[in-house]
């Protein structure tokens, strides 16, 4: 017996049916939109990992005396890194198994995927969706650490020289600063550096980098906005 016949033969024995052409199409299709989900959910992902670099003073790092590998790690945004580690991976096995996903190389695969994500994230990012969804997440999800709470702790911390907060009264050699702690503290600032952006006025929130004088009293060396731009750059941006 030839081995078609064989074959032929093993297929009626064992009742084997062609799988319908349907079932081949869904298959890829839901490939490709987990990829698409994947890659979405990673460039979220990202854009919150952005948001921490862009809103944490790194170079501070070295001079405190705390542990400098605890503080760093403290900054991090870990959960939002592992989201991006997981969502590229998701991306990567829905492309690898579609269709034609077996014509790449993991290499080419996992780059792709990645880039994908970064460029969305960057994306996202720079039109401002990062600090709503790390509010979001903060205000849903129990046990999350916002970006912006990570950045009070480390900006509270007198006895170190960092303290941050909003001016609540503005006076020629001095102003009043209080505390995320609600904390009110008498700043002099007559020989700090006090960059253009920055609005020393009512209701304006600052950092301050200096010397802690007493326990409410606070030398500055260097006043800076707290967020990416001082009041007064915001609305110029807000009056085009």
């Amino acid at each position: 017996m030839k081995s078609s016949e064989k074959l032929i033969q093993a297929i009626k024995e064992q009742d084997v049916k062609p799988v319908p052409k349907w079932h081949f199409t869904l298959k890829n299709s839901l490939l490709w939109t987990g990829f698409l989900i994947a890659v979405f959910l990673g460039a979220l992902a990202f854009s919150v990992v952005l948001f921490a670099i862009q809103q944490t003073d790194f170079n501070i790092i070295s001079h405190l005396t705390h542990s400098r590998l605890e503080l760093f790690l403290g900054l991090l945004p870990f959960v939002w890194i592992v989201f991006l580690v997981v969502f590229v991976g998701i991306a990567f096995f829905s492309i690898r198994h579609s269709k034609k996903g077996y014509k790449f190389t993991v290499a080419k695969l996992a780059g792709f995927s990645a880039a994908l994500s970064i460029l969305l994230g960057t994306l996202y990012f720079l039109a401002g969706g990062a600090s709503q969804l790390d509010k979001v997440f903060a205000a849903n999800v129990g046990l999350y650490e916002s970006i912006q709470e990570k950045k009070m702790k480390l900006w509270s911390m007198p006895e170190e020289g960092y303290l941050s907060g909003e001016i609540v009264n503005v006076s020629p050699d001095f102003f009043q600063l209080k505390d995320f702690k609600n904390k009110v503290w008498e700043i002099t600032f007559e020989e700090a550096f006090i960059p253009p952006v920055v609005t020393l006025e009512r209701g304006e929130k600052v950092k301050v980098i200096g010397k802690m004088l007493s326990r409410d009293a606070f030398s500055a060396d260097e006043i800076r906005p707290w967020g990416g731009a001082g009041k007064r750059m915001q609305n110029r941006g807000q009056n085009r």
